[in-house]
């Protein structure tokens, strides 16, 4: 195994950079599988992409499942090993492992019985799509025990301070999906050319590399995953521990990806090209958001294994670090996106009107990049204290106002532009509310440290 990241001692900027590179990396990585997706299913034509990307928002819907034992395993590890308890630590391990295996058979088997009714819940009007739409949505839901075991066991590495073990292995996924995408999505060579479907058959054959990889490793791992039996019968006490950590964060990450299927019903009446327009331009965005949540893991790890090791300044230290660093990157990130909007989004889709109305996506969406950044890492911070509720709460609260704004404006003079203002807007609020919370909730949490020290 890689050398543990020591988070509680020495610099912070260097702790928090050798922790978050390879997070952020492993996030670029997980973001990659969908845009060279999006790339080469692109070359076959709008309605492709719009058929992937509709298929796509319930395997967005599933990452709130996957949720629950990710960061159940992530800040329950990291606590754990602040605390110098190993058995501890293996415990959020087996009960982590076994609570996404049950989750990913559940959401799979409903997501492949029901295809046809989820795609319809669109009203999409066109039945290429419908059927492409159907058809990639089978497909995933075969392979999905792997699309859900592989960020828990990211998250593992993760909570150990070992963030560049899953980089590594994710990286070789990645390397799998792009070598499969256009011998499958094109039909190059001697393989026939199965478009959507194709898309949808590499990233489970490169999903499943992934994990057989992870397995592999962890049989190397006996100081990680030794007497880990996944058959034993659960804890309850430690499910439970497990749920009440990952829970409000599934729940903001479920109700963002509804409120964002609703925002897709929306935008659907004006045809394919906004639907194309939104998930090509959501690819380009997440260069940030990814940025900024792999930021936020380590932010979530770092101030776990502080927080635990009872190492109270050198939390709020790591957080004005992290601030600082994704300040810097957000205002990068914002720059990137209104300046350099039409190069961008040219490399997806170069047909003229849905260029037009990227470009313009891309300019109102990056007004709120900054943000957003600022909003992840404090979420990040957050729950590393164990303290996952707040985030919850900014998130849903900004993101379910998204519907009525976004009703309101798109019935003014704004049209389809209406919608990406507001989901801008809403991100700005966010970016703003939740770092305040953080400020006042930290002086909370100074008091009492220091009322504990004095006693």
């Amino acid at each position: 195994m890689h050398k543990v990241n020591k988070l509680t001692e020495g610099n912070i900027y260097q702790a928090l950079f050798k922790l978050a590179l390879p997070i952020m990396g492993t996030s670029f990585v997980q973001l990659a599988y969908s845009t060279t997706d999006m790339m080469w299913v692109g070359r076959i034509g709008t309605k492709a992409v719009a058929a992937v990307g509709t298929a796509g928002f319930y395997t967005w819907l599933a990452v709130a499942f996957i949720l629950i034992p990710q960061i159940g395993a992530e800040v329950g590890v990291a606590q754990a090993v602040g605390r110098k308890d190993p058995v501890a630590a293996k415990s959020y391990i087996q009960h982590s492992l076994q609570l996404i295996i049950c989750l990913a058979v559940v959401y799979g088997a409903v997501m492949f019985t029901f295809r046809d009714a989820l795609i319809g819940f669109f009203r999409l009007g066109d039945a290429e799509i419908i059927s492409q739409a159907i058809t990639y949505l089978a497909i995933a839901a075969c392979g999905l025990l792997f699309y859900f075991l592989n960020p828990v066991l990211t998250a593992i590495f993760n909570g150990y301070g070992d963030s560049r073990t899953p980089f590594w292995i994710n990286s070789l996924g990645l390397v799998v999906n792009m070598l499969l995408d256009p011998l499958l999505v094109l039909g190059w060579g001697p393989f026939p050319r199965l478009e959507v479907a194709g898309a949808a058959i590499a990233t489970v054959i490169a999903q499943a590399v992934v994990t057989l990889v992870f397995l592999r490793h962890l049989r190397r791992q006996p100081e990680l995953f030794a007497g880990v039996k996944l058959l034993q019968a659960p804890d309850r006490a430690y499910i439970r521990q497990i749920v009440t950590l990952g829970l409000p964060v599934a729940l903001k990450n479920g109700l963002f990806a509804a409120i964002a299927m609703v925002i897709a019903r929306i935008i659907a009446q004006w045809g394919p090209i906004p639907i194309a327009v939104q998930q090509v331009g959501s690819q380009i965005e997440a260069i940030s958001w990814m940025t900024a949540g792999g930021f936020q893991t380590a932010m979530s790890t770092f101030v776990g294994q502080n927080y635990g090791a009872k190492k109270w300044q050198r939390v709020q230290k790591g957080y004005a670090v992290g601030m600082t660093i994704m300040f810097v990157f957000g205002l990068a990130a914002s720059l990137l996106l209104i300046f350099a909007a039409r190069p961008l989004f040219a490399i997806f889709i170069t047909e003229a009107e849905t260029l037009r109305a990227g470009i313009i996506y891309l300019r109102i969406l990056g007004l709120s990049q900054l943000f957003m950044c600022l909003e992840a890492t404090t979420a990040g911070a957050f729950n590393g204290l164990g303290n996952t509720v707040p985030p919850s709460v900014v998130s849903i609260l900004f993101n379910g106002l998204r519907i009525p704004a976004a009703l309101l404006l798109s019935a003014t003079a704004l049209g389809l532009n209406g919608v990406w203002w507001t989901i801008s807007i809403s991100s700005v609020f966010k970016g703003t509310v939740l770092p305040l919370w953080y400020l006042w909730h930290s002086k909370q949490l100074a008091a009492k440290e220091l009322q504990t020290s004095c006693a």
